[in-house]
């Protein structure tokens, strides 16, 4: 069983527990003893683990971890420092730097996001080596459907971040109107010119934090 060392646990318990979710457990454990698979398993939980729930203030909803070697890390559209950017990653520095809130201490790996409150969440949090979307419909998205659903539930202002039409399907858990949902296209090189440039968001984002009584991220 996981223990996520943070006040997610108690979602944990109950996930864990239920049947779905040992059978998803069952496929991993067949998935990581036979083939290659993305992220290393001590990483799959990383988002959780790097931002507890009552910290979290902004989620970012990705789909699949990436899924060739040495990209996925658990925390949607992050990469390691020193591994080349994939082209989503490229384009959400641009939509920053266009935006003039770009660091200069820029790096590909987005821990420092999650430790600020900004829960990188994939929808499904494993992939198979080299197949896109291969662990999807294996139950991930019930567990990470609920995780949303309880930030939504929290009465305390929020920024969801939906980019794409997946990740906009997700709006349909969100429903106080504390929170703030913002909704654009994807950052992928083949959505990011038809919305994704130009929306604002990581401005919106601080905007709306400061509004609240909240500190603002430094992206």
């Amino acid at each position: 069983m996981i223990n996520v060392g943070n006040d997610w646990q108690p979602l944990f318990d109950i996930e864990q527990n239920k049947p779905y979710y040992l059978e998803l457990r069952k496929f991993l454990k067949s998935e990581y003893s036979t083939k290659t698979v993305y992220p290393p398993m001590n990483e799959i939980f990383n988002a959780f683990r790097m931002t507890p729930f009552n910290s979290t203030k902004v989620v970012i909803v990705g789909q699949d971890p990436y899924h060739e070697p040495g990209q996925a890390m658990g925390l949607s559209f992050s990469v390691r420092e020193g591994t080349q950017e994939p082209p989503s990653l490229v384009n959400i520095r641009t939509e920053i730097e266009n935006e003039g809130l770009l660091q200069s201490s820029w790096s590909s790996d987005l821990s420092r996001w999650a430790e600020q409150g900004v829960l990188l969440l994939n929808s499904t949090l494993t992939v198979q080596a080299h197949r896109a979307a291969s662990h999807a419909g294996k139950g991930w998205e019930r567990f990470t459907d609920n995780a949303i659903t309880a930030l939504g539930d929290d009465e305390r202002p929020k920024v969801f971040m939906l980019w794409g039409s997946y990740a906009r399907s997700k709006k349909a858990l969100i429903h106080r109107s504390c929170h703030l949902i913002l909704e654009s296209a994807h950052p992928s090189p083949l959505s990011a010119y038809r919305g994704f440039f130009g929306n604002g968001h990581f401005r919106k984002c601080n905007d709306f934090l400061v509004s609240t009584g909240q500190t603002p991220v430094v992206w």
